[in-house]
């Protein structure tokens, strides 16, 4: 096997604990209590199935779209201020995955327009042959959709691809795809069930490419 496709937020960018902080300073402003909890069942998922979770979760009446944008003003204030942060083990992977020809792919929930800009400044755009985005699928993660079209493209069976997640709904995604899942976990530490349906399970990306390097 010499095909992998990587989630983004989490597990090349350190991003996932910027938006938390976000969304916890907008949650105190207007009265929400339980978004620490809340936050991590998002992870993963895309703008119309986040929306979903949330008026579900918070009800009908919920400022959705005001929500976002205040949430996103700030992070683009943040990475303007501080730059994007990059993984530990991004550069190491990415430059043995080159120099070993492995076919690589992207599948991210957030949009194309975030995605490609964050790959630009980072350097990372043209490493991809494949990117989907979560506003390519009408459901993304934990739903396969997002994995299966990113395998199409990629020209490969997903049982001949792996699948590089931080997150227990990115993770449920790449096996129901039928792919290889390996977890690099962020804010979600694994349970007994991404465990059980993860091919591996590693601290950072310095040991993913030590285990690709095999």
């Amino acid at each position: 096997m010499n095909s992998v496709i990587f989630d983004m937020d989490g597990v090349l960018f350190d991003t996932e604990r910027i938006w938390l902080e976000i969304w916890l300073n907008i949650a105190r402003r207007q009265g929400i209590h339980d978004m620490a909890e809340f936050f991590p069942l998002c992870i993963g998922r895309n703008n119309t199935d986040t929306r979903g979770l949330m008026l579900e979760h918070y009800g009908a009446d919920f400022p959705y779209e005001k929500f976002c944008r205040e949430a996103s003003v700030q992070f683009h204030r943040f990475v303007e201020q501080n730059g994007l942060p990059v993984k530990k083990g991004v550069h190491e992977i990415l430059v043995f995955l080159k120099q070993a020809n492995w076919n690589m792919g992207l599948a991210s929930s957030s949009n194309y327009q975030s995605v490609t800009a964050h790959l630009g400044q980072a350097g990372m755009r043209d490493l991809f042959s494949v990117i989907v985005t979560g506003d390519m699928v009408k459901h993304s993660k934990p739903q396969p959709d997002i994995y299966l079209m990113a395998c199409e493209k990629l020209g490969r069976h997903p049982y001949q691809c792996y699948a590089i997640e931080d997150s227990p709904n990115g993770v449920r995604a790449a096996c129901r795809a039928g792919m290889k899942p390996i977890m690099v976990p962020d804010l979600v530490s694994p349970d007994a069930e991404m465990e059980a349906i993860c091919h591996r399970i590693f601290g950072d990306l310095r040991e993913v490419r030590d285990y690709f390097a095999l």
